[in-house]
């Protein structure tokens, strides 16, 4: 039995990724506190007013009757003894994650402790490998266990795939926190997925891989397709062959554009800097990269190709990293359309959300 109480749980940060949790929490029957350092936005909560471009969020809000919003991190730690932290750690120029605001929450947290119970606290945002380990040591003395509990999620799709996980990846401290967050996540999947339980380390490690393999996995698709369309060959039949070889498998493995968004790029790149440091270097990292960047020209050079005429309009469906997100992080569609007008195209983009032309207006 654990001898903690199960049915509270506070999330430090409900951003975009964070608020998603906390409601999905709330709809699986617990008691869920929110933090964040905006009052404007905790208001929002609180009186649902709140609009996201999430599918999903909107409708979590609206119904919830157990999540409320507050910026005292106090009032977060005293409501509950699982502690979910669930802040940015937005990428540096040299390629690394930044720390600040999960180190930041950490030492909140240990300010404003004053209690005997043992209390979980679970980081779900993504890490350079080994800092967990060293959060470990600031709060071990404070009361706390500390594991890692990272989210295998895109965004647009944030809501179903917190709600069909292909795995639940636990770097643990203790056997008990372990323990609670296997069950807290088995309580939102609606599947059956498999969990793995390992060091917090390995888990980082884990995280970060898996996102890297599947970057590799596009860029190679990618690849194979360009050099088909070079060469004649039909590269649908081509990838749809290989792809059903159980060694390979279809998923992620499709010709189109290159990945993009907020999160493969830089954990492919933050793969590549751990195992610098670590003096064992991953080249795919590196090579996935420039495989990407590759593929941009190429797609590109083929389409001049193609389309001599500079006159007739290219109409762009959308400019997002994927076509059910608003971001452009890093979006090879919106690249493809920027080089082209750089060209002399004329450009038309059909994407009439707001929250994408706002970003957008500025570069066309």
């Amino acid at each position: 039995k654990l001898g903690i109480i199960m049915n509270k749980v506070s999330v430090i940060g409900v951003g975009k990724l964070g608020l998603c949790w906390a409601l999905e929490l709330e709809k699986n029957g617990y008691d869920v506190l929110g933090v964040d350092l905006s009052q404007n936005y905790v208001n929002s909560l609180n009186n649902k007013t709140f609009n996201s471009s999430e599918a999903s969020v909107n409708d979590l809000l609206k119904s919830s009757k157990n999540f409320k919003a507050t910026t005292d991190i106090k009032e977060s730690i005293d409501f509950s003894d699982i502690i979910f932290i669930v802040v940015a750690t937005p990428s540096l120029k040299n390629g690394r994650y930044n720390h600040q605001y999960l180190d930041s929450a950490i030492d909140s947290i240990i300010e404003n402790s004053n209690h005997e119970s043992v209390k979980h606290i679970v980081v779900c945002c993504t890490t350079m490998p080994g800092h967990c380990d060293k959060l470990k040591e600031k709060i071990e003395n404070n009361g706390y266990t500390l594991s890692y509990n990272p989210e295998f999620i895109a965004q647009g799709s944030i809501i179903k795939d917190m709600e069909n996980p292909d795995i639940v990846l636990i770097g643990e401290d203790t056997k008990e926190a372990g323990d609670i967050v296997e069950k807290i996540n088995l309580s939102v999947a609606k599947n059956n997925p498999k969990v793995f339980r390992m060091s917090s380390v390995s888990a980082e490690i884990t995280k970060i891989s898996l996102n890297c393999y599947v970057t590799m996995k596009i860029a190679f698709a990618n690849s194979i397709g360009d050099l088909c369309i070079e060469s004649g060959a039909e590269y649908e039949k081509v990838l749809e062959a290989i792809g059903n070889d159980s060694r390979v498998g279809n998923k992620y493995f499709k010709y189109g554009f290159g990945y993009g968004g907020p999160c493969f790029p830089r954990d492919n790149r933050a793969l590549g800097i751990f195992s610098k440091d670590m003096d064992r270097e991953v080249v795919f990292s590196r090579v996935t990269d420039i495989s990407n960047k590759i593929h941009l020209h190429y797609q590109i050079e083929d389409f001049v190709k193609s389309n001599p005429d500079k006159d007739k309009e290219v109409v762009i469906d959308f400019v997002t990293y994927k076509k059910d997100s608003v971001i452009v992080e890093e979006s090879q569609q919106l690249l493809f359309a920027l080089e082209l007008k750089k060209l002399g195209y004329k450009i038309k983009i059909l994407d009439d959300r707001k929250e994408v032309l706002n970003k957008i207006k500025s570069l066309f």
